[in-house]
């Protein structure tokens, strides 16, 4: 088989969605005539451990690991936080102290691209001893952060193999980074970072087609899509059984920019205008919830009606997934929200429940939803058809007959993204 060297910052026993695309491409490479080499750091400051992602990892495979530093430990330290808190200085605090906004400007000027971006010199040193008796034939790099990118970069530039660079969301067209407070010169260094990726790179992946195209207008060429997917294996062993109560679940974090806020003002008067709803209604919110999401839930006097979990293991995640009445997808309120391709979006569709996605209806997680039959998409602030679409929902609930039947999700299976990267691998390595 051919070598193909994986370098992530996410790893097992990482948690969260951001571990997910390269194991689970590692998982299945040999497949298709590729043996997968990961590289990852030793000692990561990962903000959730999910230990059920161990199970992914394939029999025998080498594992490369050094140590990073990260300055998150001395942010949280600085700034009153708990051990456990997010480090994201950006959500999660309903004002903005002095250090949280020192800490954005840091961030954003002085470790680029990211705040991982210690890593990037030890981690190109170990890695070219290292490929001296251990030769590869192939580089695949995933980011954000981007510190994995620009590792690959100088190893590809340096040594002449060939390069994948995989954007998981974009860099400097990412929704948050103007929230770094960037100043011209550092946004200058990122955009020339970005543009040596281009350069050198074989081969750039993006995880949709409108965040592709938008790639290729500022320089990238030879832009390929590979879509999160989903994995057929985590679903196997799991049967339906939906909730008794009308469940309305969202998976995953929920910041500031996804505030479901005439949602919510609609469930509240459909609590007042339809027998029962109060009784039935529960919402599921399964990850990190920002305040002021919080603080719009009590508002609507929604707060008996809401259960909170916090991050689950990912098989936890999938079980509920199945089993509600009513899948919630909320897509940032971003201007690149176009692209925005969730990667829990495919484990609805695999879930076969009704899912209600709120966001513009030209979007890309609007065409999957369309072209699969698996929900609607409406605008945020559109109240009388979310309140319309909620309530023909609840009226399939009470007769039995909440379901769907996606017409072809198996296409976003991860095995058929794989088998993507496999030929996009074998293209560059001709």
């Amino acid at each position: 088989m051919k070598r193909v060297l994986i370098i992530s910052y996410y790893w097992p026993p990482a948690g969260g969605v951001g571990v997910l695309r390269c194991l689970k491409f590692s998982k299945y490479l040999r497949q298709f005539d590729w043996e997968p080499v990961i590289y990852a750091p030793s000692n990561a400051d990962y903000l959730f451990y999910d230990y059920s992602n161990l199970k992914d990892i394939p029999e025998n495979l080498e594992i490369l690991k050094h140590p990073i530093w990260e300055p998150f430990w001395l942010f949280k330290i600085l700034s009153g936080r708990k051990k456990n808190d997010p480090t994201d200085p950006v959500h999660f605090r309903q004002k903005v102290s002095y250090i949280d906004g020192f800490s954005i400007w840091v961030r954003g000027n002085f470790f680029i691209p990211d705040a991982r971006s210690c890593w990037i010199k030890p981690s190109v040193k170990y890695l070219k001893n290292y490929l001296k008796e251990h030769p590869i034939d192939a580089i695949f790099t995933d980011g954000p952060p981007h510190t994995n990118t620009v590792i690959g970069q100088k190893l590809s530039a340096e040594l002449g193999i060939p390069w994948i660079a995989d954007f998981q969301d974009p860099w400097t067209q990412v929704d948050y980074y103007k929230l770094y407070k960037i100043s011209r010169w550092a946004d200058l260094r990122h955009k020339k970072m970005e543009q040596l990726v281009f350069r050198t790179a074989q081969k750039i992946t993006v995880a949709s087609p409108s965040w592709g195209k938008d790639l290729e207008k500022i320089g990238a060429r030879e832009v390929g899509v590979l879509f999160y997917g989903y994995d057929e294996d985590d679903f196997k062993l799991l049967s339906k059984n939906p909730d008794p109560d009308f469940t309305i679940l969202h998976a995953g974090l929920l910041s500031r920019d996804r505030n479901p806020d005439v949602f919510f003002q609609v469930l509240k008067d459909l609590k007042t205008e339809l027998p029962d709803f109060d009784k039935n209604l529960k919402l599921n919110f399964i990850g990190n919830i920002d305040l002021t999401i919080k603080k719009s839930i009590d508002e609507n006097g929604l707060s008996e009606n809401l259960n909170t979990e916090g991050p689950v293991e990912h098989q936890n995640v999938i079980q509920k997934t199945l089993n509600a009445q009513l899948l919630l997808l909320l897509l940032n309120k971003t201007e690149n929200v176009y692209g925005r391709l969730p990667g829990k979006l495919y484990e609805y569709l695999r879930a076969e429940r009704p899912i209600l996605c709120l966001g513009p209806k030209d979007s890309d997680a609007a065409s999957v939803l369309y072209e699969q039959a698996a929900g609607e998409c409406i605008g945020y602030n559109d109240y009388e058809k979310i309140k319309l679409f909620i309530k023909d929902r609840y009226q399939m609930f009470l007769e039995g007959k909440n379901y769907i039947s996606a017409k072809d999700f198996r296409k976003y299976s991860i095995v058929n993204q794989t088998k993507t990267l496999s030929q996009y691998l074998n293209q560059i390595t001709k």
